[in-house]
């Protein structure tokens, strides 16, 4: 099958909007490939042609949110005060509430151990590149940068799965305000 064909984008798109209406209202660990078919009004070989499993489907609906966080986490600028997220993060954390539930899950104990992977690869691959200095020899008294876009990564994916799981969690400037102090101690200044 063509992944580029435009029937086939189509039944990605409804197996992505199916699976994305259901994870809303049940345990992304219990969401069966069977419900995610009827609800997007095919049958369940339709949608092993085009995913694995349940959890890949799952995964690749939820990617443009994971693109979005690791676009926020990367463009911040380095050198920010700690005291106040820059916008972007505050951004990240306004996108997350509004979708809160589904992060909750995604992220929760019965959630989707593929998701909160790839929600660290996606910052670690956009953070590395910011991380990286140009100049000459690596400074040993610093972490590589890939080393440390994961320590940014995980710490970042920690506090959303925290945050979003918290019986009464603070609003999303004051989480993102939090997170922006964590992450700015271990962000060295551009200098």
């Amino acid at each position: 099958m063509n992944p580029d064909d435009p029937r086939a984008r189509r039944t990605r798109a409804r197996l992505r909007e199916a699976a994305l209406t259901l994870a809303a209202d049940a345990d992304p660990g219990t969401l069966g490939v069977a419900a995610i078919a009827r609800t997007a009004g095919v049958n369940r070989a339709t949608v092993y042609a085009h995913y694995r499993d349940a959890d890949e489907l799952l995964t690749d609906a939820m990617e443009d949110a994971l693109s979005q966080a690791a676009r926020a986490a990367a463009v911040c600028p380095l050198d920010a005060p700690p005291d106040r997220a820059p916008a972007p993060i505050r951004d990240l954390f306004e996108h997350v509430a509004a979708n809160a539930a589904l992060y909750r899950k995604m992220l929760g104990p019965q959630g989707s151990p593929r998701f909160a992977a790839r929600m660290r690869e996606r910052m670690i691959e956009e953070l590395t590149p910011r991380l990286t200095r140009d100049e000459g020899a690596p400074d040993p008294t610093e972490p590589p940068a890939d080393l440390h876009a994961a320590y940014l990564a995980g710490a970042l994916t920690g506090v959303i799965a925290h945050w979003t799981a918290s019986a009464s969690p603070t609003s999303a400037e004051e989480a993102a305000n939090m997170a922006w102090m964590l992450m700015a101690g271990g962000i060295p200044s551009a200098d």
